[in-house]
């Protein structure tokens, strides 16, 4: 993931090109297609049912909770096919959102059964990835409901769904606004200055108040991770921050736990899906 939003990928109406842009859902995206890569890789049961055509993927799926008739769209969802699979795979859409692999992440992914998008008829897991960049704290009250709001459709729509959620907090100390730097980036940038780690913490601990369930019927996700990164935004290498406030190996919101536990939920949730 850093090594693909380290690229200035995304350009604005202006003509800037930017690593992350808060108008655009591509790191979102990577970041769904990586917990895809990650857990096709990790979980032998998800690789049969995609070899077998039983689970496919489907992309900004529009979920609409039964109960209180509310609806949101996933960035990515994992979902029985209801109808014809289009030409669209894991390995496809990689290339279209200029998801960097190196040489050993090729060889992965060359090996695992092809991923395909199609119709979404039942949904199986459901992905929400969100990113607190810049302005932590004024940030945190939408975050916190764009979150919340994901869970509660999810399963609102489907108690058995798999509710996964994927964080993602800026630790760097400067950022450089695309609201803020529009037409006057080249000439007179206007830097955006965090109190670190404060500021990244006051996130952190918001994301931690989210509700999580340990089995069908609880309210809020099943799977939940934070990641924290160093991006200043401005065409530099973006860093993958491992230190504290970053959560330590163990931690039930690193991202090795959240895979699997995934792995572990799937592998007993959906054993009879046929």
């Amino acid at each position: 993931m850093t090594r693909t939003l380290s690229s200035t990928t995304r350009r604005d109406r202006f003509g800037n090109l930017w690593q992350y842009h808060s108008r655009s859902d591509h790191h979102s995206k990577v970041a769904c297609w990586g917990v895809i890569f990650d857990l096709l890789a990790t979980t032998p049961l998800l690789r049969r049912h995609v070899e077998a055509g039983v689970v496919c993927f489907g992309i900004n799926h529009e979920m609409r909770d039964f109960v209180h008739d509310r609806k949101k769209n996933l960035d990515l969802v994992l979902c029985t096919p209801s109808g014809a699979a289009t030409s669209d795979s894991l390995a496809s859409i990689a290339s279209d959102y200029d998801i960097q692999l190196n040489d050993a992440e090729r060889a992965i992914l060359d090996n695992l059964p092809r991923l395909i998008r199609a119709p979404v008829g039942s949904v199986v897991m459901a992905l929400e990835a969100k990113a607190c960049m810049t302005a932590h704290q004024r940030a945190l009250p939408r975050l916190y409901d764009e979150l919340n709001s994901s869970h509660l459709t999810v399963h609102g729509a489907s108690e058995q769904a798999i509710a996964v959620g994927f964080t993602m907090v800026n630790i760097g100390e400067t950022y450089l606004s695309p609201d803020l730097n529009k037409k006057n980036r080249a000439t007179e940038p206007e830097w955006s200055r965090h109190k670190q780690p404060r500021d990244a913490q006051l996130a952190i601990d918001k994301i931690k108040q989210l509700p999580r369930r340990s089995k069908v019927g609880d309210v809020g996700y099943d799977a939940l991770s934070i990641v924290v990164i160093d991006m200043p935004n401005d065409g530099k290498p973006v860093k993958l921050i491992k230190a504290a406030p970053a959560p330590q190996q163990g931690d039930i919101y690193h991202y090795d736990t959240m895979i699997a536990r995934l792995s572990g939920i799937y592998a007993t949730r959906f054993k009879d899906l046929a």
